[in-house]
């Protein structure tokens, strides 16, 4: 029985300058952690004909498949602001799957080892920051947010270094494509302007080929690349969701959100939480996920200015008048959010004030953004005094007014709420928790937390305990794993 690999590897046919040739660096003694079925068999794969070491043996870069061609793909980004020349310092691009329906996924191994890239690392990976991507990406897929996906995770048989020995493992990421921001700065960098169309006509031959016939190309590209990064910043705010380290190596052109290392749900809503024991600044807090996404675009659009006119006054005048639109669009769409995660069809004037005034209150009184909502759907996961405050009640009041401007049922306006709230999120304790548990062998209590992070938006029985926030008020950090 095959595996049902399909290998065309375009993006190693472009210039040497983009990326090294190199094989992951083999390990000990490989051993098979967690395989995603589902995902195998969206990408046409088929594992069932392989025992588990056979299997560990692919997923750790020991046994390469056949047509596969590894590379680490070269980079720069801005780390908090400062702009650094990088690249793939411990993960090989093994090939371009396609499926069955032609679709084309990047299949990456993490924590494969050194490459020219590594600078000072390893080039390896710990075994618990590799289980917590796969955890939170493939709650990200289930929540509806686009996003990068986790095929298998494997122990290596080697510990790696950093506080303390750890571990080792690699993680099989899937990926429309790894092409980022920083993917355009490196090339920018170079100055020349040959290899920059070149990484152009590649994106847009790959991801948006409706544009290829356009009058400015890279204009368009970067309308329609805002446009992504803007939905994807708002699904982010729907749900709590905090990445961390919004470097400009970490915007992904395709879309999905990438790189799970110091990312975090928040609980208590505050909008200037902060996980990352990196982020000393708040630079990447939750209310400015979206102020650093502009940034980063700004970033994107500097590198495309020798592409989008001759004239360069021109080319930077039309890239800042796309890019100065970037607050009008994100408000706009942020406030339909919002609209629905309360439930209100249609638009009117006051539903800015009343939706603020809801998310002050919360500020104020400290409670659960997730629960908050599930609250207002009538699932009261806890029960909380809170919500029996007179201002919340006056609020609610409103609210319920508004409610019936829509011309809809209540049973309408809860729907829409339920397709946008989850009742369930991987809070970050229960992520502890599992991974504690990983790290003793016991793979039982992971799997239980992935199988309830399948179905976010529809009720099931016995998950209260992943529903209520820590009782514990110490403050969360989460560490980014290199």
């Amino acid at each position: 029985m095959t595996i049902g690999w399909c290998f065309d590897n375009t993006y190693s046919r472009l210039p040497e300058a983009f990326k090294e040739n190199i094989n992951p660096v083999p390990v000990k003694k490989p051993e098979l952690i967690i395989l995603n079925k589902d995902l195998a068999q969206r990408l046409n794969l088929n594992f069932s004909g392989l025992n588990n070491k056979e299997i560990s043996e692919l997923f750790s870069g020991n046994s390469l498949p056949p047509e596969s061609n590894s590379i680490a793909q070269a980079y720069a980004g801005h780390q908090f602001g400062h702009f650094t020349m990088l690249g793939d310092g411990r993960a090989v691009l093994i090939g371009e799957h396609l499926s069955k329906k032609r679709d084309r996924y990047d299949i990456q191994f993490k924590g494969s080892g050194k490459t020219a890239f590594s600078r000072n690392g390893d080039g390896r990976a710990a075994l618990g920051p590799m289980l917590r991507e796969y955890i939170i990406s493939e709650a990200m897929y289930s929540l509806g947010i686009p996003t990068t996906r986790s095929l298998a995770v494997v122990k290596t048989g080697e510990e790696v270094v950093r506080e303390t020995p750890l571990k080792g493992a690699i993680l099989t990421r899937v990926a429309l494509s790894h092409i980022r921001v920083g993917t355009f700065q490196y090339i920018a960098a170079r100055q020349k302007k040959d290899e920059l169309e070149i990484l152009l006509n590649y994106v847009i031959e790959r991801h948006y080929p409706n544009i290829k016939k356009s009058k400015n190309k890279s204009i368009d590209l970067l309308e329609t690349v805002m446009e992504k990064q803007i939905d994807l910043v708002i699904n982010w705010m729907r749900v709590g969701f905090i990445h961390g380290v919004m470097n400009t190596d970490n915007m992904s052109l395709s879309g999905e959100t990438i790189d799970y290392g110091p990312c975090a749900f928040m609980d208590i809503y505050d909008p200037k939480t902060v996980f990352s024991s990196i982020d000393q600044m708040g630079r990447y807090a939750y209310c400015n996920q979206p102020v650093i996404a502009k940034w980063n675009l700004s970033r994107f659009a500097e590198c495309l200015v020798p592409l989008i006119d001759k004239d360069q006054d021109k080319a930077i005048k039309l890239a800042t008048e796309l890019i100065n639109s970037f607050e009008k669009r994100y408000e706009e769409k942020w406030l339909n959010m919002m609209r629905d995660k309360l439930g209100l069809f249609g638009i009117e004037q006051k539903d800015k004030f009343l939706i603020l005034d809801l998310l002050t209150w919360m500020h104020q009184k400290k409670v659960d953004y997730t629960n908050t909502f599930c609250h207002l759907m009538n699932f009261d996961i806890q029960k909380n005094e809170n919500f029996n405050d007179n201002d919340f009640k006056n609020w609610k009041k409103r609210w319920q007014e508004r409610l019936k401007t829509n011309n809809n049922t209540t049973e309408k306006c809860i729907e829409l709420m339920r397709r946008v709230n989850p009742l369930v999120i991987p809070r970050n304790h229960k992520v502890e928790e599992v991974l504690n548990e990983a790290n003793k062998d016991n793979l039982e209590p992971i799997n239980q937390l992935l199988q309830i992070l399948k179905n976010p938006y529809i009720y099931q029985k016995n998950i209260n305990e992943y529903q209520v926030p820590p009782v514990s008020n110490k403050k969360y950090q989460t560490f980014c794993g290199t």
